[in-house]
């Protein structure tokens, strides 16, 4: 007997989640990607993702950032990590952003990247984020929907770790063309390197390659590579996973201080050099 085919022709997105007839509705909506704000045009998403916290995502995001400016591209940083945003106080950040009937306008950094971050609209940027996963991922969601971001080559997408609700929303609504994926030389990364990858080929987003964070750090005497972290791996991963290293990053001092400074839009960054996105 052939399967009854449910035509929901009072269905609305919302419900289909919890919907029994979902699996074979006719209505059912299959493309979940949002319009961008009217008066934006960016021309690629990039998100940069990892299966664990603390492994330097974000000064990834913004060192990609950096390179893209360096190459002459508009860019913006779209802060996902909605719990822990640090985007805004690396580049010195700190004023909220402006609004009116046609949406919000993100706050521009001194190297004229477009910065968007839920620190942007807290009267005091000190105060917690205490929300549910569907509140912070709707919020998400409304960074690309209600933001004007203007002409953009590229936006990237700073994730929160791992995979829940919002590497999913941003997956799901938004037109992402590839994902970056950070991780560090601990035996464990390979596992939670596997799962940032499979989840983003589960959701047909293009791998575009792995950041290896806190490689080593160079002896300022006797320039010797110490690896403080173990032996990497990232190289014997990205072989099985068939993607590219893009690159290497060392615990660098002189990074820590451009951050610690609020100055990342001078901060310039030669372990991530011409690399295409």
């Amino acid at each position: 007997m052939a399967e009854e085919v449910y035509n929901g022709s009072d269905c609305t997105k919302e419900s289909c989640s919890g919907c029994s007839h979902a699996d074979n509705c006719s209505s059912k909506k299959t493309d979940l990607r949002e319009p961008a704000n009217p008066y934006s045009s960016v021309k690629k998403v990039i998100a940069v993702v990892s299966g664990k916290g603390g492994v330097g995502k974000s000064l990834v995001t913004a060192s990609l950032a950096r390179m893209l400016k360096e190459q002459g591209y508009n860019v913006g940083i779209l802060d996902a990590d909605v719990t822990g945003p640090s985007i805004p106080k690396m580049y010195g950040v700190h004023e909220q952003a402006g609004a009116t009937e046609q949406g919000i306008f993100p706050c521009l950094a001194k190297d004229g990247t477009r910065i968007m971050s839920v620190n942007l609209l807290l009267e005091d940027e000190d105060s917690p984020v205490i929300w549910r996963g569907p509140i912070i991922a709707s919020v998400v969601k409304q960074f690309w929907t209600d933001v004007i971001w203007d002409d953009l080559d590229y936006l990237l997408v700073d994730m929160p770790p791992g995979t829940g609700d919002v590497p999913l929303t941003v997956f799901q609504s938004l037109p992402v063309d590839g994902a970056v994926i950070v991780t560090s030389p601990q035996d464990l990364v390979q596992m939670i390197v596997k799962k940032a990858y499979n989840m983003a080929i589960q959701m047909k987003i293009p791998v575009l390659g792995l950041v290896e964070n806190y490689s080593y750090v160079k002896c300022p005497d006797c320039g010797k590579e110490i690896r403080v972290f173990g032996e990497s791996h990232i190289d014997e991963i990205a072989k099985e996973l068939g993607v590219p290293v893009l690159g290497k990053r060392p615990i660098d001092m002189k990074l820590a201080e451009v951050v610690e400074e609020e100055r990342f839009y001078e901060a310039e960054n030669p372990y991530l050099k011409n690399i295409e996105l």
